[in-house]
């Protein structure tokens, strides 16, 4: 029997975001990443109405699989997080737990036609909003080498002289033959890297790294998170619980810069740290390999502001 996204996608370090968010029956919740509702179902099972729950993704596919929750009364929000949280935030509305995982889910990894992954042929997309015009395609085959270099060192933290070599190469290929898919672009990846190391490389495919910076500049993710954090605290009622999860060293070295930031001002600080250090999705490796790299930051919002 077919699985569906449901089961397809198994949600990161569930009892660990369950164990910070602490759901009790009655409060409200915001999942600015629903993706296809692993974590939402957890929190809305021991919360006890999907009424309280408000559920966000940009990716027209996950909200289709929400429908099932928006039919319990879960109310779904078809936007980026940024977007949501400053709606909300315009709105005045405040929730006991909010969710922030910034992880692409299983199903779209898998779907060739996305374009995020290199393991089967697919279109250079990578769009995680199909409204947006961006793609992975008009960055590769449009933006000039010095823009490729830097998106690939910043984004891919791939050493300076490497991603020049690459970005060099993609525009020499580009003049004579567009690049249009996913294995286009990782082959020639990989015979750059092959010819740099001696044609070895170990358990990460070479072209993981450039896949991850054309993804993140595709969405603007690390734009977005810096927009999105300094909104949160205000989303969140007193005692309200926070949980973010991060998938690379670029977006938690945002997440704990913000959070450290936060605690920091002395009694004007709205937030408090639950997680000295981060919750790493390792611990579950065996049974959802794709969780290793995840890291799980928690905090509480605090009120000792005087009246």
């Amino acid at each position: 029997m077919k699985q569906t996204p449901q089961q397809l996608h198994i949600p990161v370090l569930l009892d660990a975001v369950l164990d910070f968010l602490k759901p009790k029956e009655g409060e409200n919740y915001l999942d600015l990443t629903a993706g296809y509702g692993g974590h939402a179902r957890a929190v809305i099972a021991r919360i006890g109405d999907a009424h309280l729950a408000t559920l966000v993704d940009r990716d027209d596919f996950a909200i289709d699989q929400l429908k099932d929750l928006e039919k319990d009364g879960a109310r779904l929000i078809n936007k980026d997080f940024l977007a949501a949280a400053e709606e909300l935030t315009n709105q005045g509305e405040q929730f006991d737990m909010i969710l922030l995982d910034l992880g692409v889910s299983s199903p779209q990894l898998d779907t060739a036609e996305r374009g995020f992954s290199f393991s089967k042929t697919a279109p250079l997309d990578m769009r995680m909003d199909q409204k947006n015009d961006l793609t992975a395609a008009e960055i590769v085959n449009r933006w000039p080498a010095k823009e490729l270099s830097k998106i690939f060192v910043q984004y891919g933290e791939i050493a300076p002289r490497l991603a020049a070599k690459f970005a060099r190469e993609i525009v020499w290929q580009r003049k004579k033959k567009l690049l249009a898919t996913t294995t286009e672009l990782a082959e020639l990846i990989r015979i750059e890297t092959g010819r740099a190391d001696g044609g070895k490389y170990h358990k990460i495919h070479p072209a993981t790294q450039v896949f991850q910076a054309l993804r993140i500049a595709v969405n603007d993710e690390l734009g977005q998170l810096e927009r999105t954090l300094p909104l949160l605290p205000g989303l969140m009622k007193p005692n309200g619980r926070l949980v973010v999860i991060s998938f690379h060293s670029l977006e938690d070295r945002i997440v704990k810069n913000f959070l450290k930031s936060e605690t920091e001002n002395g009694w004007t600080s709205e937030l408090h740290i639950l997680t000295r250090h981060p919750i790493k999705g390792e611990t579950e490796n065996d049974n959802n390999p794709r969780a290793r790299s995840a890291k799980l930051r928690a905090a509480v919002k605090i009120n000792n502001r005087k009246e």
